[in-house]
Parts: C-alpha cells; structure tokens; sequence
C-alpha cells in the first residue's frame, strides 16, 4: 500500500471527486474544459488541473 501522507491523501480525495462531479458540472454550463499538467514539489509528482473557461 502506499504510504501517503496527510496533503496527498486530502490531494488525492479531492480529484476523485471532482472526477464525478466536474463532467456532469460541465455539460450544465457548457464552456470549455482545460487540462494542465503541474509538478507539485510537495508529492514529487505531475498532478492533473482541470479548468472550464466560459
């Protein structure tokens, strides 16, 4: 199991859930949705930011 600490874990909940709620969000209000990758140097990782621009 990974060992993961408090942010990632809070990091991690929070993009499951907006994997759920950001599509059905989305098709309601229409515009765009951007993707972005950012390295957050707190996990050492490149995490995924998604955006939608009216």
């Amino acid at each position: 199991m990974a060992n993961l600490t408090r942010r990632g874990f809070l990091l991690t909940a929070a993009a499951a859930g907006s994997v759920r709620a950001l599509p059905q969000l989305a098709a309601r209000v229409g515009g765009r949705r951007i993707l972005t990758l950012v390295y957050d140097k707190s996990l050492g990782m490149m995490c995924a930011v998604e955006r939608v621009v009216y």
